[in-house]
């Protein structure tokens, strides 16, 4: 746990910045961001601690899913990934299940070349231990790359579906020994239940966890319990990543824009938001937005959830 920071008035700080009634100062969001610098010193996006991983990630990162995801999308989907790690995101987050394995192989085209350049993420939906061997492998092949940086359960919503990966025969045993033979660096959850992902960090020694949180609580479960998981995450030195800033599109018929939706999400205890991309333009967008971020008040988060449950 940080110094200076009590559990009690950490979880406090935590509480009130997810119910929209307390800021997020004191949490170390700004001590610990601080500018990152493209190839040739062009002052791009501030970056900030991605947990125990000690990596430096972009408040923007690439999401696999839209375009990236989408079979005989090759043409737009090979560019987009380009340009962003040209803009400076250094975090691309996949799965197996995105487009059946296409983004990961549209992804595995552009490790080709620039593997070095990246902090690479995908995940599995099997619980298994010897599924998630297998589709672990798979995914390797299709990203053209012998490690991962972080290899997360993918879509871990109920309580038995966490039962049963850190079961006896389990996937999470899958991942240590993963670990142990330098096939991956790092261990991750993801899901929409804080609930379930708290139950998670109390169990079990995660590196990172990925979770929904947009101004809608669309596609979030169990929202109540989302304070007490962020302040579990930042006692535990745990990496958290925010998904569904847009909720899949759904927030846009509120009127609310994509510089107010990353706003948001990035001021929460978060190290960065991954974003789906659907077009080439918007990755330039995108980081122009996490260029310019500035941390939301209290009712600013408070009005932007109000706008979009009126």
């Amino acid at each position: 746990m940080r110094q200076g920071i009590g559990r009690r008035e950490l979880l406090k700080s935590v509480l009130g910045a997810a119910a929209g009634v307390g800021g997020v100062q004191g949490l170390g969001l700004g001590e610990r961001s601080e500018l990152h610098a493209v190839e040739g010193g062009a002052a791009s996006m501030p970056v900030r601690r991605l947990g125990r991983t000690e990596y430096r990630v972009p408040l923007f990162s690439l999401g696999g899913q839209s375009t990236i995801e989408q079979p005989g999308r090759r043409d737009q989907a090979v560019p987009i990934i380009h340009r962003a790690l040209d803009l400076g995101v250094n975090y691309i987050d996949t799965a197996a299940a995105y487009g059946g394995g296409v983004s990961e192989s549209y992804i595995g085209e552009v490790m080709k070349e620039r593997r070095e350049q990246v902090f690479l993420a995908t995940k599995t939906r099997d619980r298994t231990y010897e599924g998630s061997l297998r589709e672990c492998e798979a995914s390797l092949k299709r990203l053209n790359t012998d490690y991962l940086d972080l290899y997360q359960h993918h879509a871990v919503h109920r309580d038995e579906q966490l039962e049963e990966l850190l079961g006896r025969d389990g996937a999470a045993r899958a991942f240590a020994r993963l670990h142990r033979e330098g096939v991956i660096k790092h261990h991750g959850i993801t899901g929409h239940s804080p609930r379930v992902l708290l139950k998670a960090l109390q169990q079990y020694d995660f590196d990172c966890t990925l979770i929904t949180l947009n101004p809608a609580n669309e596609w979030m479960l169990d929202r109540e319990f989302l304070g007490e998981f962020l302040a579990t995450a930042l006692e535990k030195d745990v990496g958290v990543i925010g998904m569904k800033v847009v909720a899949r599109g759904r927030i846009w018929k509120s009127g609310l824009t994509m510089p107010q939706l990353m706003a948001y999400t990035l001021s929460f205890p978060v190290a960065t938001v991954v974003i789906g991309i659907t077009t080439y333009e918007q990755v330039e967008q995108d980081v122009a937005i996490a260029r310019d971020f500035q941390p939301f008040s209290e009712e600013q988060r408070a009005e932007l959830e109000r706008r979009v449950t009126a």
